[in-house]
């Protein structure tokens, strides 16, 4: 303020008075303004210069306070940096070491895996080699089928391995004598088997028919009403089969009163019995067994035990008298025995005497030796009596009697 007051005054010493006086009063009030309005212009720059100041410093101190905290944010970010490396190196060791291990779990487990799956290939191949031979088999027992069903259906054939496989069991099951094929009975009829009964009774009749057509008739039924046709002639067939055996084969008097008709097959068997009871219950009053190859094997190890028992009790006299000389023997053996155990009691008490001479001997020659001998009567302290020598008439064994001096 004082600056400005100073340059007014100078600017109205420097104004005439005339000039004054001259311009007016308009004049005067316009130079009034300029100067006052020069004195707020400079008032105003001035200001504006303390301002900029007051800002440069300000500015200043905070480029200042920026550099410092951009050299501790440098030194920060330097620190974070030296962490991050060394935490990353860590990290990379860490990780380095879990791959190496992960690495080697993963080798050993390729390779567990490998042997296994080199031992189950291996397994498998034995399979499939056991597969390749059962597949073998198969097929020689499908060709072994086909040729069975060749036979099946000639019924000529068909009866012929009928046949074949009773005479089969009754020859492995019987002895020779006990059985007969083909054998012609009082009334011409020849039936397949008989087997003799024992403590002679008839002879059991076998029967190795068996209607097959009807069967297979069931069997290649294209529909309920075809199986229940075949069915019920298979039931016919049957009947007719088991009258003919009754009437030919159950003769009184030369023949058991019941007969067996043999079944080649065991599933057959089982349906039968399962699907055609009434025929079952039939055949059981015409005092018809249906056997089966293992009920007909069954049947012929039950007659061989008969047979073995009635054999036994043929020869039970003959027996009898075997076991009795066999006792007399026994008897005869105990008595040599036990007088062989006193011939050997007697040799043994003989021995224990032998023995005691012998250590009494031994004594007396050992005082000898030390020069003590007795004195008084004379004796030298030998044995009053020699012990003779003689010879046991029964056991021919030689003996010394020796007779203590005591």
């Amino acid at each position: 303020m004082n600056a400005t007051s100073e340059s007014l005054s100078a600017v109205l010493s420097q104004i005439n008075p005339a000039m004054l006086a001259l311009a007016g009063g308009a004049a005067a009030a316009l130079i009034v303004l300029m100067i006052v309005l020069l004195v707020r212009s400079n008032q105003l720059r001035r200001e504006q210069a303390e301002d900029a100041g007051l800002r440069a410093a300000e500015a200043d101190g905070r480029m200042a306070e920026l550099l410092k905290i951009q050299a501790e944010m440098h030194g920060r970010m330097s620190t974070m940096a030296e962490v991050f490396g060394s935490r990353q190196a860590e990290l990379n060791q860490a990780i380095n070491q879990r791959l190496d291990g992960m690495s080697q779990r993963v080798s050993t487990t390729i390779t567990e895996q490998t042997k296994s799956t080199h031992e189950n290939l291996q397994r498998l191949q034995e399979r499939l080699a056991v597969i390749d031979a059962a597949q073998n088999n198969i097929q020689t027992l499908a060709k072994d089928v086909v040729g069975l069903q060749a036979i099946l259906s000639n019924k000529q054939t068909r009866g012929a391995f009928g046949q074949s496989r009773m005479e089969t069991i009754v020859a492995d099951g019987l002895p020779m004598g006990a059985y007969a094929f083909q054998q012609t009975l009082s009334n011409g009829s020849r039936p397949d088997c008989t087997v003799r009964m024992p403590n002679g009774a008839p002879p059991l009749v076998i029967d190795a028919k068996f209607p097959l057509e009807a069967w297979n008739a069931i069997r290649d039924a294209g529909g309920p009403d075809l199986a229940k046709a075949a069915s019920q002639q298979f039931r016919r067939d049957m009947e007719t089969h088991i009258r003919d055996i009754s009437e030919k084969y159950l003769i009184q008097g030369e023949t058991q009163e019941t007969a067996f008709m043999f079944v080649p097959s065991e599933s057959i068997f089982a349906e039968i019995h399962e699907n055609f009871e009434a025929i079952v219950q039939k055949a059981h009053r015409a005092r018809i067994v249906i056997v089966s190859p293992s009920l007909l094997m069954l049947s012929i190890q039950v007659i061989q035990a008969v047979l073995k028992d009635q054999r036994m009790q043929a020869q039970a006299h003959v027996i009898q008298g075997e076991v009795a000389n066999l006792m007399d023997d026994l008897g005869r053996l105990d008595e040599r025995v036990r007088k062989l155990q006193g011939h050997f009691a007697m040799a043994q008490k003989d021995v224990d005497m032998i023995v005691t001479s012998a250590d009494k001997l031994n004594k007396r020659g050992a005082k000898i030796e030390a020069l003590e001998f007795e004195g008084g009567d004379g004796k030298s302290g030998r044995d009053s009596e020699p012990a003779p020598k003689s010879v046991d008439s029964r056991t021919g064994l030689l003996k010394l009697r020796v007779v203590d001096d005591e």
